[in-house]
């Protein structure tokens, strides 16, 4: 390769991607360009920041630079692309133009910001960057609203009680991380937050935030209101796919990719959060691992598909943590739940018997690995 690879974004799954290349070879050319500093860090410790009273930079890992020496690579840090020219076979922006043989996506997602009046008063934490630009506000504010009780939003809702804070969760669904599980499993931890402190407020519909005299005044569709100092959205991921959608690229929930990561366009791929996996978005640690295994090698010319295993998530509430797999979010399962002092085993079948998802709790979660063993195809 005379260009080598351009990987445009640095997050986790870039440098999985970095490291994966460069054990198989060491001298094609690497070049990262990224909007963000470019320096490490690991990006579930947002979910505990506060408790642990952790300034953004405590969470850097390894600097830019030293990254860049590590893995023997250029590296462009707080630079946008504005622009891909997939028949030139170049990238650019405003200053510069860096030329590609193969160009990888990996540009992550933002977080969703509800559209409702007074939406710009709303803070975010899925970067250290936003982590940063807010952290006195958090680290100031007494009352803080979380909009969405999704798996981040208990993460955030626990994290901010255990810290002493006045926490109310709102989400419009009827119970707590409605996508992942039905409501009998998650009460279990559902009852834990309300046990801790939390406000839960569901089948809520959040109309509009204001500034006031007493911090911000949030309204909801049914009329009532609340007053916090803070408010935080953690109503999920928006893939980043402006720059694919300009250079032509197949874009639907993200950037279209098929088993091979490979894009629309054959020199093109995307890795992460922000590509759409033969019709799926799988924002998590394991398939981003995977994917950067796979995808590696087919950069460096093999024609390897991506077959996922069943992915284990984990719900980061330290005082009541779950780990689940599977389809449990199908609302035709028959659900099995057995609760006792070590925790909850609930286990989803189909009408065949078959293990389709599974949820545990605390010590339970020792049984993870063996069941998703079971899990059927």
């Amino acid at each position: 390769m005379n260009h080598g690879i351009v990987i445009i974004g640095s997050g986790f799954a870039a440098r999985q991607l970095v490291k994966n290349i460069r054990k198989q070879d060491s001298d094609v050319p690497l070049t990262l360009i990224a909007a963000d500093s470019m320096d490490e860090y690991n990006k579930p410790d947002l979910s505990h920041v506060i408790s642990l009273a952790q300034r953004a930079e405590d969470l850097t890992r390894q600097t830019a630079g030293e990254f860049a020496e590590e893995y023997r690579l250029q590296l462009f840090p707080d630079t946008w692309i504005t622009d891909i020219d997939p028949a030139a076979h170049r990238v650019k922006n405003h200053e510069r133009t860096w030329h590609y043989d193969k160009l990888v996506l990996a540009t992550g997602a933002s977080a969703a910001i509800p559209p409702v009046p007074g939406h710009e008063l709303m803070l975010t934490l899925n970067s250290q960057r936003e982590y940063q630009a807010c952290e006195t506000t958090l680290r100031d504010a007494q009352r803080v609203l979380i909009v969405g009780a999704g798996l981040i939003g208990c993460e955030l809702a626990m994290d901010f009680c255990r810290a002493g804070k006045a926490v109310t969760l709102l989400d419009n669904r009827a119970s707590i991380l409605a996508s992942l599980m039905p409501p009998e499993v998650s009460s279990r931890l559902q009852h834990r937050l309300t046990g801790m402190g939390v406000h839960l407020l569901l089948n809520a519909q959040l109309k509009s935030l204001t500034r006031c005299s007493e911090g911000i005044a949030v309204a909801l569709a049914d009329g009532r209101s609340v007053r916090v100092d803070a408010a935080i959205a953690a109503t999920g991921l928006r893939p980043e796919t402006a720059l694919a959608r300009r250079a032509g690229l197949n874009v639907a929930r993200g950037v279209v990719v098929d088993r091979y990561l490979q894009t629309s366009d054959a020199d093109i791929y995307a890795l992460g959060d922000c590509a759409e996996i033969e019709g799926r978005l799988l924002p998590f640690l394991q398939p981003i691992q995977l994917s950067a295994m796979v995808l590696a090698k087919n950069l460096l010319g093999a024609a390897i598909p991506l077959r996922l295993p069943p992915a284990l998530i984990k719900v980061k509430t330290p005082d009541l943590p779950l780990h689940l797999a599977g389809d449990t979010q199908r609302d035709d399962l028959s659900w099995q739940i057995a609760l006792g002092p070590e925790g909850m085993l609930a286990t989803g079948t189909d009408e065949s018997g078959a293990l389709r998802g599974f949820v545990v709790s605390e010590d339970r979660m020792k049984e993870a690995f063996a069941l998703l063993k079971t899990l059927a195809a």
